[in-house]
């Protein structure tokens, strides 16, 4: 039942919440209450991040203050002004376009002037169609490689090592 409601909704909650009557902050806050002792601060990614230009914002599918938390366990979390989860989209995942129309809005952002990095491909698409420029993050390469997928890398780090080189 999770993978279906996570292929059919882009998030287990929505499913769980419309077929079930789940209380979806209660399965977020119970879903993210996890050990994050198990993360480690990373001195380069934290590094790679404080060069970035501009603002760094964190948009995830999960909530109950799992990415803040995350954020914190990784030593990242002086490095982004804003965790935008899933309650802050109003209980919609990404891939639905209103999650990005309600990131934008909330954070003001201009999509033509901003980079998502994502690590799932389906996730890339609304993005690209509004103005994103978009990062794949991971070990796979789609192939054929879609028209909305703007960069590709193995990790996260590899990604802002090669940009922070161009700039």
């Amino acid at each position: 039942m999770r993978e279906r409601y996570f292929h059919q909704y882009g998030a287990t909650v929505k499913g769980l919440s419309q077929h079930h009557g789940v209380d979806a902050r209660d399965f977020m806050d119970d879903v993210h209450n996890v050990d994050y002792r198990v993360l480690e601060p990373d001195a380069e990614l934290a590094a790679l991040i404080a060069r970035l230009p501009g603002r760094r914002i964190v948009f995830t599918n999960g909530g109950g203050g799992h990415g803040q938390r995350a954020l914190k366990a990784l030593g990242l979390d002086a490095h982004f002004e804003r965790v935008f989860d899933m309650e802050d989209a109003g209980f919609i995942p990404k891939p639905e376009p209103a999650a990005y129309e309600r990131l934008i809005a909330a954070c003001g952002l201009d999509p033509r002037e901003a980079v998502l990095v994502e690590d799932t491909l389906k996730n890339l698409e609304p993005a690209h169609a509004l103005g994103f420029e978009t990062v794949l993050v991971g070990a796979v390469h789609p192939e054929p490689r879609p028209a909305y997928l703007d960069h590709h890398f193995s990790d996260v780090k590899a990604y802002l090592r090669d940009y922070l080189a161009a700039a």
